[in-house]
Order: structure tokens, then C-alpha cells, then sequence
């Protein structure tokens, strides 16, 4: 793609996909607190102690092979169908494994309910394979625009459902209900939007190519679920439903910031990069510009959201959620290099090094282990301390073999950070020492947010961060397009 249609590409594909990520996680905000006001921790705890069931098993079905079709650059159709008829069969049976282990599963937790929760959630694997190559074609068109339309449309949709089915005392049903409705929705749009029909034709050839690139993803990927999964089995096993829905909720509100900003990072890098892959002094300039541009936004954001924690949660889901505060406090700071390591990570497989990505992850293995080994015991607020322990030691092991193939490595990134990182400490300081002044909790949460957000675009400016400069370009910009 020539320089000047990949640069409109990426600001189109990056506008597109933040107005996608942005307006889906409003929507699950807004639709989670009226959830969360009408429903117990109860309630949203019993499907965090599904989450990893689910989860394994939607990994599974991609397979890693979808990143295999968006890398790969002389893609055919029978390399689309090909996918298509695996990832299918793999969604049967998967839900036929986790069918037969509802009872199991809920024996495990001491909660009989949980088995019919298993089998009726689990639908979500088999309707959500239907589309995945749909998506994975929009992607590699970086055409965000269609699926943004897609995620708000089906989010509203499943968003209404649940609320009118615990407005109707469904309690628990009312989030499954909210789920399978959300993926069903999201299915049929993508399949009308895009028009793609399989041919039914499997190609062995084509399979082991793309399974031989996503085979290492697919590993990765199942081993990073289970892990960061690992955290709702033990607490849903060891504490009870409500305690994990203390702490799903503290998690879920945590990465409606992080989770906006990885996701945006992880769809569109890795096609933007991917596509300049053989220009290697373009990659990495584009490379360091993420990195910086991510530090700017993810520091000062889960920062302020730590120092609002007890407001936030006093205001948006009242008092009886308060003991989520100090889950949502640490959990910020757990998460404050995750969108950074993403984009350490997709460089890797932009240049079609998964055997890398996979090496790297499985070095963080032993760390983990001895960490849960060691925090358990403790409690929760020593579990989450130890994911920030964690996060930063996997921030310097992500980072090595970038730094060692392009030169951009930890201590290079760190040292771009630091004047984002003066940036937030003096942020902090002035949220902290001005809400002293205030006692009611919304004024605080008002006060504090305006504060924060004010004060650190002030002192960005003051410090003369580039990227202050490249966000200002890109509101002048949008700005210019709506009114012209």
C-alpha cells in the first residue's frame, strides 16, 4: 500500500475503530451500572465462574488461524472456507465437551444452578463461530467503520434484553439472556454486512499453513486465558459468588478503560504493521509512535481512575457495591503496562515471528505459578498485588526481543515515558489534594475527573510531550471533516 493510502488507512482505520471501542464500552457501561443496581454480586459472580470455560473455548475455535488469514498476504478463497469449516466444527465440539461437564463444573464450585448456566451460556461458542471470517475480512480491509455499526447495534440489542429480563426479576438469566442475544446479533449483522459464503471445500494445504501460523497463537492464547482466568476460579472456588462479583465488577469497570485502549491497539496495529512489514525502518517508526502514543493515554487514565475509585463506585453503583473499592483500586495498577505489552507483542506477529510470541509467553509462566502459589493464601488485595508485581516484571520480558530486533526496547520505552509519568504524578497530586475539600461523593467524582483530565493536558503542554500535539492534529481533524 502506498505511504500516503496506508497513512489515511491507519487514521481512518484507528477513527473508525475508537468510535467502535468508545461507543460499545459506553453502552456496557451505562447497561452494566442499570444491571448492577437492579442485580446482586451474586448475580454477576456465578458467570465469572464460567468465564473460563467460555473463554478457552472461543479460543480454541479461532485457533490463531484468523490472524494466520489477516498475515498472510496471497489469500484465496478456499483459504477462507478452510478456516471457516474448522473453526465450525471446532465450536460443536467444543459445546459438546462443556455440555457434558456442566456437573461436573458446578459440583467443582458447590453450586447446582451452575449446570444449566453452562449449557445455555455455552450457546454463545456455537453462534459465534459463524462469523468469524467475516470479521476477519472487514479486518484485513481495515474496514472498521462496518464493524463498529455491527458491535453498537448488537451491544443495544443485548444491552435492552438483559435489562428488561432483570427489570422482570430474572436475576442471573437476564445476563445470559443479555449474552447470547449480544453474539446472535453480532453474528447475523456480520454475515448481512459482509455477504460471504463459504464453498465448502477444505483444503489440507491450506490448513496446515495456516495452523502451522496460528497453532503457536493458539497455544498462547489459551495459556493467557487461563491464566488471567485463573483469578475467578480461585476466588469462585475458595470465597464465594458474591466476593467474585466484588471483584468481576472491579474488573469489568478497569477495562472499560484498559480494555478500550488494547483493543483499539491489538485490532489495528497488527494490520497496519503487518502490511509494512518489509519496510523496516517504516515499521519501527511507526512502532515507537504507538508505544508513546498508548503511555499517554493508559498511565493517566487507570491513575485517575484508582484515585476516583471509592466516588466512582459510591455514585455509579451505590453502597452496596463499595467493597468492590479497594479491587478496583489495585487492579488498575495491575493493567498499566498491559496495552504497552500488546503492542510488543503484535510486532512480532506482524513480522510472522508466533513462534516468538508463543516463546515469550510461556517464559512468564514459572513467575505466575510461584506468584498465585504465593498470594492465595493471602487473600484477594494479595492476589491483585501480585498481578501488578507480574505486570511489570512482563513488561521488561515482552519488550526484550523487540528490543533486540528493532532497538526499541524497555529501557528505551521507559525512558520515553517518563515525562508521562511526571505528567500523571503531577495529575495525582492536584485530584488528590483538591478533593480533600470535598465530601459529597459525586462532587468528588465530577470534580476530581474534570481536574484530572484538565490538569494533565496542562502539564503535557507545559512539558512540551509530542503527543499532546499529535491528539490536538487529530481532534483539528475531525473536527474539519464534521463540519466540512
Amino acid at each position: 500500500m502506498p505511504k500516503q493510502g496506508l497513512k489515511s488507512a491507519t487514521i481512518k482505520g484507528m477513527f473508525w475503530n475508537g468510535i467502535d471501542k468508545f461507543a460499545v464500552q459506553f453502552g456496557q457501561f451505562i447497561i452494566g451500572i442499570v444491571l448492577a443496581r437492579i442485580l446482586m454480586p451474586k448475580d454477576f459472580g456465578l458467570i465469572a465462574m464460567l468465564s473460563i470455560f467460555i473463554a478457552i473455548s472461543q479460543i480454541f475455535i479461532e485457533s490463531g488461524m484468523g490472524t494466520g488469514l489477516i498475515q498472510k498476504k496471497n489469500r484465496t478463497e478456499r483459504d477462507f472456507s478452510t478456516v471457516f469449516l474448522f473453526n465450525f466444527a471446532v465450536s460443536i465440539f467444543s459445546y459438546i465437551i462443556i455440555f457434558i461437564a456442566a456437573p461436573f463444573i458446578a459440583k467443582f464450585y458447590g453450586v447446582e444452578e451452575l449446570t444449566i448456566l453452562t449449557r445455555v451460556l455455552s450457546l454463545n461458542i456455537v453462534i459465534g463461530s459463524i462469523s468469524i471470517i467475516q470479521r476477519t475480512k472487514l479486518t484485513i480491509e481495515i474496514n472498521f467503520k462496518s464493524i463498529a455499526i455491527v458491535n453498537i447495534i448488537a451491544t443495544s440489542v443485548g444491552g435492552i434484553s438483559g435489562i428488561l429480563f432483570a427489570y422482570w426479576g430474572y436475576g442471573v438469566w437476564a445476563l445470559v439472556i443479555k449474552n447470547l442475544l449480544f453474539t446472535a446479533s453480532t453474528s447475523l449483522l456480520f454475515i448481512l454486512i459482509n455477504k460471504w459464503k463459504p464453498d465448502y471445500r477444505f483444503s489440507k494445504d491450506s490448513f496446515k499453513e495456516l495452523f502451522g501460523f496460528g497453532y503457536k497463537l493458539l497455544i498462547a492464547g489459551i495459556y493467557a486465558q487461563t491464566l488471567r482466568s485463573l483469578y475467578n476460579l480461585f476466588i469462585g472456588k475458595y470465597f464465594s459468588a458474591q466476593v467474585l462479583g466484588y471483584y468481576d465488577r472491579a474488573n469489568g469497570y478497569m477495562q472499560i478503560t484498559e480494555g478500550t485502549v488494547t483493543s483499539i491497539l491489538s485490532q489495528v496495529t497488527f494490520p497496519i504493521l503487518a502490511s509494512v512489514q518489509n519496510d523496516r525502518s517504516r515499521m519501527v517508526e511507526i512502532y515507537r509512535r504507538i508505544i508513546r502514543m498508548t503511555a499517554y493515554f493508559i498511565i493517566p487514565s487507570l491513575t485517575l481512575l484508582s484515585l476516583l475509585a471509592d466516588p466512582f463506585i459510591r455514585v455509579i453503583l451505590t453502597a452496596k457495591w463499595i467493597e468492590a473499592v479497594p479491587f478496583l483500586q489495585l487492579l488498575c495498577f495491575s493493567r498499566i503496562f498491559y496495552p504497552i505489552s500488546v503492542v510488543n507483542m503484535n510486532i512480532l506477529n506482524a513480522i510472522g515471528r508466533s513462534d516468538l510470541f508463543l516463546k515469550v509467553d510461556l517464559s512468564k509462566f514459572p513467575i505466575i505459578v510461584l506468584t498465585l502459589i504465593i498470594t492465595i493464601p493471602l487473600g484477594i488485595k494479595a492476589m491483585i498485588i501480585g498481578q501488578i508485581v507480574i505486570s511489570f516484571i512482563s513488561f521488561f520480558i515482552n519488550a526484550y526481543l523487540p528490543g533486540k530486533y528493532f532497538g526499541y526496547g524497555s529501557f528505551s520505552q521507559l525512558r520515553d515515558f517518563i515525562p508521562v509519568i511526571l505528567s500523571t504524578i503531577i495529575m495525582s497530586l492536584i485530584v488528590y489534594y483538591s478533593n480533600m475539600f470535598v465530601e459529597q461523593s459525586y462532587l468528588k467524582l465530577l470534580l476530581g475527573s474534570v481536574i484530572g483530565l484538565a490538569s494533565y493536558l496542562f502539564v503535557t503542554k507545559i512539558f512540551r510531550i509530542e503527543e499532546f500535539n499529535d491528539v490536538q492534529l487529530f481532534l483539528n481533524k475531525i473536527k474539519s471533516r464534521f463540519l466540512s
